[in-house]
């Protein structure tokens, strides 16, 4: 089941990235994070930006509304979208066939 949690600022839901992909996609779960494959490759924080960009794009809000919280340095994340509610992530993940 996919973890998510909502405060004040917005809401909180894992990701677990796979870079290197052939395309920008959602592809399922991971344990509780939704897995997110993206061609972008793991270094300079090009995979992140990318996450950020993919998710933005997926939830229809600007960029600057997703931000990673946790998670950096590896493929498991933590990100916070604000203003967005809890029921808008598991929608997507829903249309996803997560």
């Amino acid at each position: 089941m996919l973890w998510v949690r909502e405060d004040e600022n917005g809401v909180l839901f894992k990701v677990r990235v796979q870079p290197r992909a052939a395309k920008n996609q959602l592809a399922g779960l991971y344990e509780d994070a939704l897995r997110v494959r993206l061609t972008a490759p793991p270094v300079d924080g090009e995979a992140n930006e990318a996450c950020r960009v993919f998710l933005a794009r997926l939830l229809a809000v600007p960029r600057s509304q997703v931000d990673i919280v946790s998670g950096h340095t590896g493929r498991n994340k933590v990100i916070r979208v604000a203003g967005a509610k809890r029921e808008k992530i598991i929608a997507l993940a829903g249309k996803n066939g997560v």
